[in-house]
């Protein structure tokens, strides 16, 4: 028998992560890291779980993840978002709370360009009249 396995890619910021979902007991594995030492930080580790306990999915799946790119708060939230769509192609049925709780939408904001003639994306150098 085939081995069952639904895929999301889910982005934020400059991150990628590519998530499966195989039916298993809860193990998250980032990176073949652990995901407590992958993201040490509590809150982020709440923004990945939130599609899980929305959908009452926690304890149902192993979640596979490899992510890259950016920084800690960007990797998880490319990392919601690919269980979001994983969630998805596993059962249709979950988009109407998904949507609701606004996790099906990729977040578009990137950071700003710095301009030339300017200290960075918006501030500038400091003016002296003499």
């Amino acid at each position: 028998m085939a081995d069952i396995q639904y895929l999301g890619t889910g982005r934020r910021k400059t991150s990628t992560a590519r998530v499966y979902l195989r039916p298993g007991t809860g193990n998250i594995t980032v990176n073949r890291r652990e995901f407590g030492s992958y993201f040490p930080n509590e809150a982020l580790q709440m923004i990945i779980r939130q599609p899980l306990r929305l959908t009452d999915t926690a304890g149902k799946f192993d979640i596979l993840v490899n992510v890259s790119g950016g920084g800690a708060a960007g990797q998880a939230g490319a990392v919601r978002h690919g269980i979001t769509r994983a969630l998805m192609e596993f059962n249709a049925d979950l988009r109407p709370t998904l949507k609701k709780a606004g996790l099906i939408t990729r977040d578009p904001r990137q950071k700003e360009r710095k301009k030339y003639g300017q200290k960075g994306a918006r501030a500038r150098f400091q003016f002296s009249k003499r």
